[in-house]
């Protein structure tokens, strides 16, 4: 069965398969790697400018282990789940101390790196070495879910398991590469989540799920549980030049490292926060439309206020967790994308509200 299934995936890479994708242009482990950590959770089309710019900026892993974080996070701006970004940047800095600035080339070397598991580390090693590794995304468990006819949600230990196996089984000899990639792209491009394109599968013949008509059902989906959700008030403060302020978020939790508007409880006030970090009362305070943010474990439910002042304050508390922002030279920091959304429709001074698309009159946004 292994054999039969490689060389189908194979032959069907040659025909229909990504062969242009910009990091498939000198794979090396550190562009490979830093495209893998790019497409955890985002699509190739989202990901390819990104890929771009980040290699023109940082070709090699010792640029980006000298760069500031700051900037690492402002390339890596409205891509979204910033952990990425932060584990990027002191997986290059070990690199450059551990490793004399050489991207390791074993699986233990390669997972030891701070946001590097197994998948990632053999999908590393596949594409740029063409070493024999399984590989197991998100794309590559539904194709196999489908195929083998695979119960239960992938995320649980045993289903994993399964998966694993059947991954190495599956994964030929040679020319690994290729078909590491193929795998990823049939799950990308045909062996989709919602209307998969059975018609143009090249292992469709033996698929348990498309012979029971399964394919809406498999991989079984994560149990569902209840997100909670929390509100809190977004402060746009703004000074009479039209710059607005921002807080650095702690080095841990929710927006890590990024900078956004200072946050308050949804029932404090807005004058009294002024008055105690800057030594100013506002003019004017303005509620906008609310804005729901979604995380993986909880939805944040943002009430936008903007605090206008009549004078610049002589200083700002907390001196280098603040700074003033200006939309007309804007710094090259890490904005967390719903942050960045509302500096720009309020520096251009459009209506929030303008942009609803949510049934309840809310702006949806989603993403980190």
């Amino acid at each position: 069965m292994s054999v039969g299934f490689a060389e189908r995936l194979l032959a069907w890479f040659a025909r229909c398969g990504r062969h242009d994708l910009p990091w498939q242009d000198q794979p090396t482990p550190y562009r490979v790697w830093v495209s893998e950590i790019m497409l955890q959770q985002t699509q190739v089309t989202t990901v390819i400018p990104y890929f771009e710019r980040f290699m023109t900026r940082f070709p090699d892993v010792s640029g980006l282990a000298d760069a500031h974080i700051d900037e690492v996070l402002h390339l890596w701006s409205g891509l979204g789940y910033y952990a990425r970004a932060r584990n990027l940047h002191k997986a290059a800095r070990i690199v450059r101390e551990a490793h004399s600035g050489r991207m390791p080339e074993t699986m233990d070397e390669l997972m030891s790196l701070p946001g590097i598991g197994r998948s990632t580390a053999g999908a590393i090693l596949a594409l740029s070495l063409d070493e024999r590794q399984p590989i197991l995304d998100g794309n590559v468990k539904r194709v196999l879910c489908r195929h083998a006819g695979i119960e239960g949600w992938p995320g649980r230990s045993a289903t994993a398991t399964s998966l694993w196996q059947l991954a190495d089984r599956l994964t030929p000899e040679k020319r690994c590469a290729a078909y590491t990639q193929a795998i990823m792209d049939l799950g990308a491009t045909v062996c989709r989540r919602s209307r998969p394109l059975c018609q143009q599968c090249p292992v469709a013949e033996d698929c348990i799920a498309r012979r029971e008509d399964r394919q809406a059902e498999l991989p079984a989906p994560r149990p569902r549980r209840e997100r909670p959700s929390r509100a809190v008030v977004m402060l746009i403060v703004r000074d009479p030049r039209g710059r607005m302020l921002l807080q650095r978020r702690p080095a841990t939790g929710v927006w890590a490292g990024l900078w956004i508007f200072p946050e308050l409880p949804a029932q404090a006030a807005a004058s009294g926060w002024c008055r105690e970090n800057l030594g100013l009362l506002p003019t004017r305070i303005e509620d906008l439309a609310q804005v729901s943010h979604g995380f993986t474990h909880f939805t944040l439910q943002i009430t936008p206020r903007i605090v206008q002042l009549d004078s610049e304050p002589a200083a700002i508390m907390e001196a280098g967790t603040m700074l003033w922002y200006n939309p007309e030279a804007p710094a090259r920091i890490g904005i967390a994308a719903v942050v960045e959304r509302l500096l720009t429709q309020v520096a251009a001074g459009k209506s929030i509200s303008g942009e609803q698309d949510g049934p309840d009159g809310q702006l949806r946004i989603t993403g980190h």
